[in-house]
């Protein structure tokens, strides 16, 4: 099916781009609550799934073992700019499980954060493994490693322990049996499963149950740290700090998923051409149209509804814009 509209981009009064996409909202009885668009065709979720990548290191143990912070926990979850506190956690995360950066898998590149990328250069220095977007979820991958007395090396590889648990924890959440899901391999070369929207939905609406501590950790880690699931200037830290009782989390090529604990919801949202610029205002805006948030609320979100564009000048020729 072709997904509707779900955000606009104006120059001036004119449209001149549209994006389109599909989202799926689910109450914890698994009861689709609110949707819009194509939400059963399998989609790969990316790293929108951080939280349940990070679940199996809190249940084995392994979280308690080697006594990691809720901001360490963040880490594990985000998709961060690798910025100096970024880098300082993930090796903290390392050191605590005799570990060291040689034992990253996830590659190396420039940070998201231009001024860590500029400081950097002006070390005359490259890039490491531990400025990869993905260096605390990999962390937290050798940490579990290390706590199931497993080979710490091909910890990427799906038919590796950790990716086995990674696995058994999506099957368990989302409701879907990933050894039939199709795979593919994330940027940061760990396994990626293709999950249907809902689904999706579903797993992150699991997330609230008030009797899984180990979700109740993840979820109060990154809510209390929301600086470590991204950074500076990005969406998932600047909406959480505005709404702090919304979980959110973004995937590549225009994925957001999250849940909010009070209401015992979960949801995934994707723009079918992976922009970013028009997931986060169609987000913004299924999110403002639940009725679960206080007035303040929906009125800080409603400000996430519509960004501005400006030239290079600064001046302002545009925005984009949330359909929903």
């Amino acid at each position: 099916m072709t997904n509707p509209i779900i955000a606009e981009v104006f120059r001036g009064s004119i449209v001149e781009s549209r994006h389109r996409g599909a989202f799926a909202v689910v109450g914890l009885s698994g009861k689709t609550l609110a949707h819009l668009g194509d939400i059963q065709t399998p989609i790969f979720p990316r790293s929108a799934i951080k939280a349940f990548q990070c679940l199996p290191l809190i249940e084995s143990g392994a979280a308690d073992h080697f006594k990691l912070t809720d901001e360490e926990i963040a880490l594990c979850c985000s998709s961060h700019n690798g910025e100096a506190e970024h880098v300082r956690v993930a090796r903290s995360i390392l050191q605590k499980c005799g570990a060291t950066e040689d034992a990253f898998e996830c590659g190396a590149h420039m940070p998201g954060s231009k001024d860590a990328t500029y400081e950097l250069i002006r070390q005359n220095r490259l890039p490491g493994q531990v400025h990869n977007f993905c260096s605390g979820k990999h962390a937290g991958m050798i940490a579990l490693a290390r706590h199931l007395g497993v080979p710490v090396q091909d910890y990427v590889r799906p038919d590796h322990p950790v990716q086995k648990k990674v696995a058994e924890t999506l099957t368990s959440y989302c409701e879907v049996d990933i050894s039939k899901a199709p795979l593919g391999i994330d940027g940061c070369s760990v396994p990626s499963w293709a999950v249907p929207l809902r689904k999706t939905a579903i797993g992150f609406a699991k997330l609230c149950d008030p009797q899984n501590k180990a979700a109740a950790w993840i979820i109060k880690a990154v809510r209390d740290n929301p600086f470590m699931i991204a950074g500076t200037d990005r969406f998932d830290t600047n909406i959480m700090r505005a709404v702090p009782r919304l979980f959110l989390k973004l995937g590549a090529e225009g994925l957001f998923c999250g849940c909010i604990p009070h209401a015992g919801l979960g949801f995934a949202l994707k723009c079918d051409d992976g922009a970013y610029r028009g997931a986060e205002v169609a987000a913004a805006r299924m999110l403002e149209k639940l009725d679960v948030w206080t007035n303040e609320e929906k009125q800080a979100l409603q400000k996430f509804t519509h960004q501005a564009l400006k030239n290079w000048r600064k001046i302002a020729i545009g925005e984009v814009a949330a359909t929903l």
